[in-house]
């Protein structure tokens, strides 16, 4: 029987499908649309999502093929209120990687394909049903032709319109933000263009203005351009319209050569269950918010990351299916995190009254004047600040937090084609017994803690499952213990 059956080739389905393909797990991934992403769409991967594609074994090509951005400005009225460098990030990847979707989608079919596994397209999911052990679903091709399919896990990612989420009757709670929002994939041009390796925000009284740069010399920009009314729905924009926008609210720059010029709105929505039975959802089924901050599709490609090497572990027997359990509050956390977040930069930049504007103005230069401010920003947009503190895969002080990447002599925890917790402990005699007695769990070559104190379990994504002090060893092996599929 096929273990995963995956329902969408966006780039959290294609992430999903090649780290449980990197674990030996057999599955399918079917996408109903014809052909990948033609348009930018999501533009920005995040350091995070870097680090962990170190694990995946793909972040070189997204490195080659990316522009690197290092930090993002406001600006307003002709000047400017502040800086966000993205220098101080505390990792190797200190910038945000600005690539638009349909190269990260490229990149990411190319990856799969390292594994023998490619995206069946034209294939759509009808409907499914749920057993004891496995899922049906019902499948159709562009012929008309149907087929039935059992997977143990049926994993939706196939956005926010999503067929499994609609089938298992999940509410996608939340608002329609009130404005129409303009899209340009543009270049532009002239003195007053805003540099080239950074993300400029303009704030002004009618709305706001964001220039992005993309790789090749264009530039995303997106701007706010007044009260949604269903009734008269906008026409697409013309390249005028958004010169006129530019020149009012940034001035000093030609947009040229247009690709893509639309109109958007912001919705705001999540499930607050990620998972009912065998069927799971991941990214934008589950998520969907702002695009302020830029951390949708990199929330969606961790989602995807968090819950591969926990299935696959499970899916290998070697752990017990209960490890699944965790995926669902985990990411649910994060999830209404970044929504939080996204809404709360997405009202302050829209602001409609002359006097809240001001006060914003002000109190943006003055905290953006402190460099613990503008890192505390730019650590939270790079997503390494990320931790499941309240996890039940969360045991002691530090627990749950993001294990830093390390110049020690192995590869990132979670590398390799099985998913193994990494030991890192001061006393490595005792430590390679420990793992010894876990071989399904624990990688068998321990490593030393860079503090040389501590008994540490890092998780295969990176984060601190167990954190003991020296000699915790009952403790810990009480926590593999949960874990393992044949331990009481």
């Amino acid at each position: 029987m096929l273990q995963a059956l995956i329902v969408g080739a966006g780039p959290v389905g294609l992430t999903l499908a090649a780290e449980l393909a990197r674990y030996g797990i057999g599955l399918r991934l079917i996408d109903k649309s014809p052909r990948p992403t033609q348009t930018s769409k999501a533009l920005v991967v995040w350091p995070r999502t870097l680090e962990l594609m170190d694990r995946m074994g793909c972040r070189q090509a997204f490195l080659d093929a990316g522009l690197r951005a290092h930090g993002a400005t406001l600006r307003s009225a002709g000047s400017i209120l502040g800086h966000i460098r993205f220098d101080a990030i505390d990792g190797a990847y200190n910038f945000a990687l600005m690539i638009p979707q349909r190269e990260t989608e490229r990149l990411l079919i190319e990856h799969l394909a390292t594994f023998g596994v490619a995206v069946e397209r034209e294939v759509e999911l009808v409907s499914f049903r749920q057993a004891d052990n496995h899922v049906e679903a019902t499948l159709r091709h562009a012929d008309g032709a149907e087929e039935t399919v059992s997977a143990s896990w049926l994993i939706g990612c196939d956005g926010a319109h999503s067929t499994v989420r609609h089938g298992l009757d999940l509410a996608f709670e939340g608002t329609a933000q009130g404005d129409d929002w303009l899209l340009a994939d543009i270049r532009v041009e002239g003195d007053g263009a805003p540099p080239g390796d950074e993300i400029a925000t303009y704030l002004h009284r009618d709305g706001p203005l964001v220039v992005f740069p993309i790789p090749g010399g264009r530039a995303r920009l997106i701007a706010q351009v007044g009260k949604t009314d269903p009734a008269h729905p906008r026409p697409d924009p013309t390249l005028d319209a958004v010169q006129a926008l530019a020149d009012r609210r940034a001035g000093g720059f030609r947009v040229v050569d247009p690709v893509w010029l639309t109109h958007f709105r912001i919705n705001e929505r999540k499930v607050s269950q990620y998972s009912r039975g065998r069927a799971v959802l991941a990214g934008d089924a589950a998520h969907i918010h702002s695009p302020a901050g830029g951390q949708g599709m990199n929330t969606g490609m961790q989602d995807a990351i968090n819950l591969a090497w926990k299935m696959a572990m499970v899916e290998r027997g070697q752990a017990a299916p209960t490890l699944l359990d965790s995926y669902s509050p985990e990411r649910n956390a994060v999830g209404e995190m970044v929504l939080r977040n996204a809404a709360r930069l997405t009202d302050m930049a829209t602001l409609s009254n002359p006097v809240a504007q001001g006060l914003r103005n002000l109190a943006l230069r003055f905290m953006l004047g402190f460099h613990a401010v503008q890192d505390r920003m730019a650590a939270t947009m790079s997503e390494v600040e990320i931790a499941y503190a309240e996890s039940p895969l969360s045991h002691g002080p530090g627990a749950g937090m993001r294990w830093a990447p390390l110049p020690d002599d192995g590869k990132p925890p979670g590398s390799g084609s099985v998913p193994l917790f990494v030991l890192y402990a001061a006393d490595t005699v005792r430590a390679a017994a420990f793992a010894a007695e876990f071989p399904a769990l624990v990688e068998p070559t321990p490593r030393r803690p860079p503090d040389g104190d501590g008994l540490i379990l890092v998780r295969p994504d990176g984060y601190v499952g167990y954190a003991g002090a020296c000699g915790t060893w009952d403790e810990a092996e009480r926590y593999l213990a949960r874990l393992s599929p044949d331990r009481p």
